[in-house]
This record gives structure tokens, C-alpha cells and sequence, in this order.
């Protein structure tokens, strides 16, 4: 295959996780929401693992696949107001935050369980392409799981820090979150400015502890 080809290649190769762990983050957001009594995103049809309902033009499609290593999908709509009665807001909007974060990291888990299995079946046809996604499948999750839960808003972890926030340290909060946008970019483009990674350690230490795993089945 040409120099571009290659190219095209192995922005699909990343594209494909993305896409398929943007739908189940948003559609975990919309299950979790219905399952406490709001039907308001499965009434609009976010509750579906279809990923045409959760893709935004740009986050999803257009920046990954220009090879920013960055993406979102449309935010799946909550309203507290329709929690069962015994589910409080704040508890709903906590549960609900969280769901999106831990359907990402029980798909790392997933990946990491496939690559090991075939690992112990000694299945030693696996191309470059299909090893790569199983890999791309792990790391991407456990970015967007960890990315998420940061308490910055608009991210899933800035609700579940108002939730938890004890209510003498509200002002403060409320103060934070006025520049919560700002945080955020700074978040994103400060650690390329600085030459780091801030999820290089998370992705690594499950990769390491991956590998351990498989040399013990190997």
C-alpha cells in the first residue's frame, strides 16, 4: 500500500475506537438517566448504540480524522427534574455523570480481556491492523475515562465534585467554575506545550500491567 494509503489506513485504525467508545460513553450517560427515571434522552433517540445519534461533525469525525488526538460526541441531555423520588438531583446527576467514565473503563477492560485471551489460545494470526485496534481500544478508554473524570467543567467529573462538594466550600467552587472553560483548554494544551503526556502515566501502567499478565499466560 502507497505512503497514503498507510496514512488513511491508520487514521481509521484510531477512528474506529473513538467512534465506538464516544457511542458508548454517551449511550451509558442516556441507559443510566433512563434507568432513574429520565426518559428525556431516549425520547430524543441518545439511548442507542448507534453511533449516527452521538456523532458531532467535528469532534467526532472531522478533528480525528485529521489526526488531532482529541475528539467528543454530542452530550446526551439530563434532566433532574424527572429523577424517580428516590433518586435526589444531585445523586442522579452524580450517577449519571459517572455512567459514561465507567462504560469506558469496562470497555479497556474488555480489550485488554480479548487481547490476552487470544494470547492464551496462542492465536498468532492477528495482522498489525486488528492488533492496533485492540490497542488503540485500551487507550482510548483509558484516556476518555480518566479525561472525564477530571472536575473541570463541562466534563463528567466537575458534576460529581458539585455533588460531593461540602457546602463551605461552595462559594469557591462556584468561583471555579466561571473559569471552568479556560481550565479545560489549559488542561488540553498545555502539556503538549510542555512536552508531556498527561495520560501517558494511566495509559502505561495499564499496558505494563497488561503484558504482565500476558507473559504469566503465555
Amino acid at each position: 500500500m502507497d505512503q497514503g494509503g498507510n496514512w488513511l489506513l491508520w487514521r481509521i485504525v484510531y477512528w474506529i475506537p473513538l467512534l465506538l467508545s464516544l457511542t458508548v460513553h454517551e449511550f451509558a450517560h442516556a441507559w443510566s438517566a433512563w434507568k432513574l427515571g429520565d426518559d428525556t434522552a431516549a425520547r430524543m433517540g441518545r439511548m442507542t448504540l448507534n453511533p449516527m445519534a452521538h456523532i458531532d461533525p467535528i469532534g467526532t469525525v472531522l478533528l480525528p480524522l485529521m489526526g488531532v488526538p482529541f475528539g467528543w460526541a454530542k452530550p446526551v441531555p439530563v434532566n433532574p427534574v424527572r429523577f424517580r423520588r428516590d433518586v435526589t438531583m444531585r445523586q442522579g446527576m452524580m450517577i449519571t455523570a459517572v455512567a459514561g467514565p465507567v462504560a469506558n473503563v469496562l470497555l479497556a477492560i474488555a480489550g485488554m480481556a480479548l487481547v490476552i485471551a487470544l494470547a492464551a489460545a496462542n492465536v498468532g494470526f492477528l495482522s498489525p491492523v486488528v492488533l492496533s485496534l485492540l490497542t488503540q481500544v485500551i487507550a482510548i478508554n483509558v484516556i476518555l475515562a480518566v479525561f472525564n473524570m477530571l472536575p473541570i467543567p463541562p466534563l463528567d467529573g466537575s458534576r460529581v465534585a458539585d455533588g460531593l462538594m461540602p457546602h463551605a466550600w461552595r462559594p469557591q467552587w462556584e468561583r471555579f467554575l466561571r473559569y471552568g472553560p479556560l481550565a479545560l483548554l489549559g488542561v488540553i494544551l498545555l502539556p503538549g506545550f510542555l512536552g508531556f503526556s498527561l495520560f501517558s502515566y494511566p495509559v502505561n501502567l495499564v499496558f505494563r500491567f497488561m503484558n504482565w499478565v500476558l507473559v504469566l499466560v503465555a
